[in-house]
């Protein structure tokens, strides 16, 4: 079935209000194939599927957590693994970030949350070293990061002991 076909593509849109929606319709629909049901029997039996999908999937998950119960701690290895170069691994998707910051927030965490959720160590990047590297770099050629230091001191110009003669003629 294409995209296009969908029986129920309004249902995409209600989904990110409420996730079960989708599964109360394929649910619904399935049992009406095999079922037969009065119509004023449908709200009812809508509203009984998706009760109880509602309470199947109904966790306590801590504030913060970012939606999982509880997080596999990866090895020593996997640490080190996910740090590449380039981009970091996320342990909660897989895929490489140049600076993970974004994804977590999109996912409820914190950078503390995200290293105590996983066990990473407290100085696990945020930031993969290379791109780190170039931005530090760019900041310097910017002429950032002198760290406070004393501005140069200008040339010294001629003083006002050393100011040229003036011809006396011509000043008065």
């Amino acid at each position: 079935m294409a995209d296009d076909d969908k029986p129920f593509p309004i249902l995409e849109a209600y989904a990110v209000f409420d996730p079960t929606l989708g599964y109360t319709a394929d649910i619904v629909s399935a049992y009406l194939g095999k079922n037969p049901t009065a119509i004023d029997q449908l709200p009812k039996l809508i509203l009984s599927v998706s009760s109880a999908l509602k309470a199947s999937v109904a966790v306590d998950v801590p504030a913060g957590d970012g939606g999982a119960a509880q997080a596999e701690k990866p090895s020593e290895a996997q640490i080190s693994a996910s740090i590449t170069p380039d981009a970091l691994i996320s342990f909660l998707d897989g895929k490489p970030y140049k600076t993970i910051r974004r994804h977590l927030t999109t996912h409820g965490l914190t950078p503390e949350g995200y290293r105590a959720r996983f066990g990473l160590p407290v100085d696990y990047p945020m930031v993969s070293p290379n791109y780190s590297a170039a931005r530090s770099e760019l900041a310097k050629a910017a002429g950032l990061g002198r760290g406070g230091a004393a501005p140069e001191a200008p040339e010294a110009g001629p003083s006002a002991g050393d100011a040229a003669p003036v011809d006396e003629s011509i000043a008065a």
